[in-house]
């Protein structure tokens, strides 16, 4: 078997920049295992499939070790396959997922991404986490999948050095790590070993809960975001109410044929 196969650099203006996706366009689901082991060999922190469902796809997301709920950068990747390789013509792409139907459409050279926002609740330090970082955090919040550290200071969150074991230790999806900052509204990183993705370059999903919690805070709807790991991405972020909107551009590096 022969299939089609993509690597998308979303949240990323230009190659090697922002978070690498593999995206595989399927015209009927592969087996579980099959594709669990594509993704495996692309090596990547996400590799989407979809396949075409009415006037919609369905889409699903595969780490190296496994499939997870929510993935905002291959989704970003996938449509910009969609519209910029496959001649999508529709103003919006409408996804069914694990987490409800996802729509992105695209304004101006921007992809925007529209998810259902986290619920955030504030919670006590896990024991784990007080020493899961160098730095010690101020808040900790729990989220659909994730916890999320906000620290005093932007300068805190690019030097912070993880302890992985402990965040294992978690038993959460990932960790978010945030603070306010200068140049954008706040910037963050992203922790997942627990989905074999020690630190992801930009993180869509994790936006979910950093846009409700910023935009609060901070009293916007509309914020500009950077997650600060070595690619780095800006994130075009709006809040509304119980959707959250997530944009940023996209770069296609490689396309090819997976054999099998």
């Amino acid at each position: 078997m022969e299939l089609n196969i993509y690597q998308t650099d979303a949240f990323a203006d230009r190659p090697f920049t922002g978070n690498p996706a593999a995206v595989v366009p399927l015209e009927k689901w592969l087996p579980d295992e099959v594709m669990q082991n594509i993704a495996l060999e692309n090596n990547l922190s996400e590799t989407a499939f979809f396949v075409p469902v009415e006037n919609a796809f369905h889409i699903r997301w595969f780490t190296p070790g496994a499939e997870v709920k929510l993935c905002g950068h291959a989704t970003l990747a996938s449509a910009f396959v969609l519209f910029e390789h496959l001649n999508y013509s529709e103003p919006v792409i409408h996804f069914h997922s694990l987490s409800g139907m996802l729509k992105v459409k695209k304004e101006n050279g921007i992809f925007v991404l529209d998810f259902p926002a986290s619920e955030i609740t504030e919670i006590e330090m896990p024991e784990n986490l007080k020493t899961a970082f160098n730095i010690q955090p101020e808040k900790c919040f729990h989220g659909r999948d994730d916890i999320m550290l906000v620290f005093k200071n932007e300068s805190d969150i690019t030097q912070l050095v993880p302890d992985f074991q402990k965040i294992l230790d978690s038993q959460t999806r990932g960790i978010i790590v945030t603070a306010a900052a200068s140049e954008f509204d706040f910037v963050s990183r992203f922790f997942a070993p627990a989905v074999g993705v020690n630190e992801d370059p930009v993180t869509g999903s994790a936006h979910t809960m950093l846009i409700p919690y910023w935009s609060e805070k901070l009293n916007k709807t509309e914020l500009k975001a950077k997650q600060v790991s070595k690619r780095g991405g800006i994130v075009f972020c709006k809040s509304a109410g119980k959707r959250v909107e997530i944009g940023g551009k996209a770069v296609t590096t490689l396309t090819g044929k997976i054999i099998f």
